[in-house]
């Protein structure tokens, strides 16, 4: 909770109704989720949506940010819990972007059960994964909550320093 915290704090600095303050947004989740996606595979990933709206806005896509490496099952299942809980996230943020912006990337949220059955798979490789498995499935949300967290401040510092 509390890196959930941390991570919307981070990112209420934006304002989405503000084309400068979105692109820095965009900017700073595609840093992040480039390498998120990379390592957590999620089955619908939003990556390609995110760099059709930087390019309706003339930015390029970002280098991504990088993870550490950590093979087990666990964490990967940490990050994808991250990830498509920003989808219910960005669902909520995309009502505050300006008319005429583009927001592919925000308004991908889950189809009708979708969230319940990732909950459920995830139920599922939890009860399958053994010991130590729930405490890499932390480590991996915390990975994710931290990586958009250091792309948020570094685009945060940019706007007010660059």
């Amino acid at each position: 909770m509390d890196s959930h915290r941390r991570v919307d704090a981070i990112y209420a600095d934006f304002a989405l109704d503000s084309p400068s303050d979105y692109r820095a947004f965009l900017t700073a989740h595609a840093r992040a989720l480039g390498g998120l996606e990379a390592a957590a595979q999620p089955q619908a990933p939003r990556l390609p949506l995110l760099a059709q709206d930087l390019a309706a806005l003339d930015l390029p896509l970002p280098e991504p940010l990088t993870l550490d490496d950590n093979v087990a099952d666990g964490f990967h299942w940490g990050l994808r819990y991250t990830l498509e809980g920003s989808r219910l996230g960005g669902a909520m943020l995309s009502r505050q972007v300006a008319p005429g912006l583009p927001k592919a990337y925000l308004s991908a949220a889950h189809g009708k059960g979708e969230w319940i059955a990732f909950q459920r798979a995830l139920d599922g490789a939890a009860a399958e994964g053994g010991e130590g498995w729930l405490d890499d499935a932390v480590q991996g949300a915390q990975a994710a909550f931290a990586l958009f967290a250091q792309a948020g401040q570094q685009a945060g510092q940019a706007s007010t320093h660059g």
